[in-house]
């Protein structure tokens, strides 16, 4: 895999992809800056080497053009604090003005441009306009794991105006590349998947894929109920595909064909309302009556997927096993990250991906006791769906 390091950036501007698509508040001030201090090394390697550096990124979802809002101008001071040199700024990423400064930069410097997502033709995957981009740099860098997955002018276009000894991946596409790679094709067995979140229809994909990988998937969140009216249970008023009926039978019945252990969740904490100071019990999961709904699966369950996970030697995390923003409904979720890290101290390789699992993990402070955790839940998704991604073939090409 060809990354920065491969690569001596003396007196080259580098033109970088990068994924500062982060909160801001009110007053336009960074709530999170998980993803521009994950950049920050790839960036450093290419000053260090006496590089220069052109920055662009996109930022929320810009409907009509240019918004105040949307601009990554707000985002010049923390990424200038972080980065430990100042940052100037572009006010277009394609204007004369902008060449004009991304051409006078010398070795050292660092100009972060506007908002890709202010010009249609960068979602459209626009060759000219992915031809513009190119002129900002001798070498092209993607770092953007979070938007690898979308063919768009700054992921996947414009690196076909680089030849191949000048385009490569940062160290956050490599890591994420590599982490991807070993669980699914330098898998350590057994290999344990945990699917949760709320529907089905978003993880039919990825559960299909992990059969032929995975020898336990593991169902949590509401996604599971749709399994369990699908094999006849009562489930209340609890969350429920019913479109998905069919399919869920067919994932059952395919996982018992292929010798895959697909766990059902045995038990459930459930509720007489959405909310935490509802009224809660503990059932098995496939008698809950009328009125009330799951909100997180059981002591037993717990105890079963525990034993799973902390008796595997690969495990991928998507997505939470209940409603674990509520305090009343984190217990699943919670135990799920502690068995995790119980799992990666026994030698186990972790990788947590999708946005809740991530959220889960740092919520309990565990980010740094699994092995990997992504930055990019839908492009991890479609990576492991379709085997790689548009960002990723485009530098290999």
């Amino acid at each position: 895999m060809k990354t920065v390091d491969s690569i001596n950036f003396s007196n080259k501007r580098a033109v970088i992809r990068v994924d500062f698509n982060v909160p801001l508040n009110d007053a336009f001030e960074v709530t999170d800056s998980t993803r521009i201090r994950a950049a920050i090394p790839t960036l450093k390697k290419i000053l260090k080497d006496g590089g220069s550096l052109v920055l662009m990124s996109h930022l929320g979802r810009p409907k009509e053009g240019p918004a105040n809002k949307y601009s990554l101008k707000h985002i010049v001071a923390e990424l200038s604090k972080q980065l430990g040199t100042n940052v100037s700024f572009a006010d277009d990423c394609i204007s004369e003005k902008a060449f004009a400064q991304s051409s006078a930069l010398k070795s050292g410097e660092v100009l972060l441009l506007e908002n890709l997502r202010f010009y249609k033709e960068e979602e459209k995957g626009d060759e000219t306009f992915a031809e513009k981009l190119s002129k900002h740099g001798d070498i092209y860098v993607n770092d953007a794991f979070g938007t690898a997955h979308r063919a768009h002018a700054s992921t996947a276009v414009i690196a076909k105006y680089f030849k191949a000894d000048a385009k490569c991946f940062g160290f956050v596409m490599a890591g994420e590349v590599a982490s991807i790679d070993k669980v699914l094709n330098q898998t350590q067995k057994p290999f344990t998947a945990i699917v949760g979140g709320a529907k089905v229809s978003d993880k039919i994909l990825i559960i299909e894929q992990l059969m032929s990988k995975a020898n336990n998937i593991l169902i949590g969140g509401g996604m599971a109920f749709t399994f369990v009216k699908a094999m006849g249970g009562q489930i209340g008023k609890s969350l429920c595909e019913d479109d998905r009926l069919e399919v869920a039978k067919e994932l059952i019945s395919k996982a018992k064909t292929k010798g895959v252990n697909l766990c059902i969740p045995v038990d459930a904490i459930i509720a007489d309302n959405f909310a935490n100071d509802a009224n809660k019990k503990e059932v098995d999961i496939d008698k809950i009556p009328d009125g009330w709904m799951g909100l997180d699966v059981g002591p037993k369950t717990i105890k079963m997927f525990g034993e799973i996970i902390k008796n595997s030697k690969t495990i991928l995390w998507n997505g939470p096993m209940g409603v674990f923003e509520m305090s009343s409904f984190e217990n699943g979720t919670k135990q799920a990250a502690f068995d995790i890290v119980e799992a990666t101290k026994q030698g186990a390789f972790t990788l947590i991906g999708g946005g809740d699992s991530v959220a889960a993990i740092n919520k309990y402070n565990l980010a740094d006791k699994v092995s990997y955790v992504s930055t990019g839940g839908g492009a991890l998704l479609e990576y492991i769906e379709q085997g790689t991604l548009p960002g990723v073939e485009a530098i290999k090409a």
